[in-house]
């Protein structure tokens, strides 16, 4: 199995394509990066950061893969800076994505509902297209609410399913606790454990997971599972062990009970 990973690089900071690249491959999948820009740090908390777009070479990449004859099981995208981006991204896949293959996308817009700097509703709507293009889209609660407009989950997911034929919120938090909603043969909700406070890198290592899950051929319920349990104990590590969580989550050592845990499912 072959995946690409199409998303930043963030040189501090665990997060983005760093990663994306060792959770898929220990997932047992062949890894190939697409790196949509490269930062000094990624922008959570830092100040100060460099940020070079990396559009140019994203074309000659491609086009040097092409006469290579590359060919992907799964493409998932992450951060995108720019509408030219999204629209890029819609090429890679059809260039690239094999007959039958899974396009999953992480449509990076914000957080606490508001955008992340340099994003607006406009980009939020050509995101959007992009999302009516995939087999599985991982918006959060920010998200779900920024492409859709309503905060209400279940209509959210009731929208989001028009565009994508498996949308799944994460991480949404209704007055009982937190759950993923998720589309398949109607709505579904998983309760899942939640533990307060902002983690930069989750969602990245959350869809990282996630698609490596898919790649071994477990269903999206035990996928959503298996990653939400990989993402809580990485998250339960980094409060014991992390003082600034800025340089993300310490998921490196809840590999392996991710892997078991994988494997049983598989």
């Amino acid at each position: 199995m072959r995946v690409l990973a199409i998303n930043d690089i963030s040189c501090v900071g665990k997060c983005s394509l760093t990663v994306a690249l060792p959770v898929l491959s220990a997932s047992g999948v062949t890894c190939d990066i697409l790196p949509t820009a490269l930062l000094s740090t990624h922008t959570g908390g830092f100040t100060g950061y460099t940020f070079l777009p990396l559009d140019d070479e994203m074309n000659k990449i491609c086009d040097h893969w092409e006469t290579l004859g590359l060919k992907y099981d799964l493409i998932y995208s992450g951060y995108l800076g720019s509408r030219a981006q999204i629209a890029f991204v819609r090429e890679v896949k059809r260039r690239f994505l094999k007959e039958g293959g899974v396009f999953v996308v992480d449509p990076v817009l914000g957080d606490n509902f508001t955008f992340y700097k340099g994003f607006d509703r406009g980009f939020a709507d050509e995101m959007l297209s992009l999302c009516a293009e995939a087999d599985y889209i991982l918006p959060n609660e920010t998200e779900s609410y920024l492409l859709t407009g309503t905060r209400d989950f279940s209509a959210a997911l009731a929208a989001l399913a028009k565009v994508c034929p498996h949308p799944v919120i994460t991480g949404a938090q209704a007055e009982d606790g937190y759950y993923i909603y998720y589309y398949e043969n109607g709505e579904q909700k998983m309760k899942i454990p939640h533990r307060d406070g902002s983690f930069h890198g989750a969602g990245d290592v959350f869809a990282s997971a996630f698609c490596g899950c898919l790649m071994r051929g477990l269903s999206l319920e035990k996928a959503l599972k298996v990653t939400a349990d990989f993402c809580y104990r990485a998250i339960v590590r980094t409060e014991k062990e992390v003082s600034d969580r800025r340089y993300g989550l310490n998921y490196e050592r809840e590999i392996y009970p991710f892997l078991r845990d994988l494997e049983e499912q598989a």
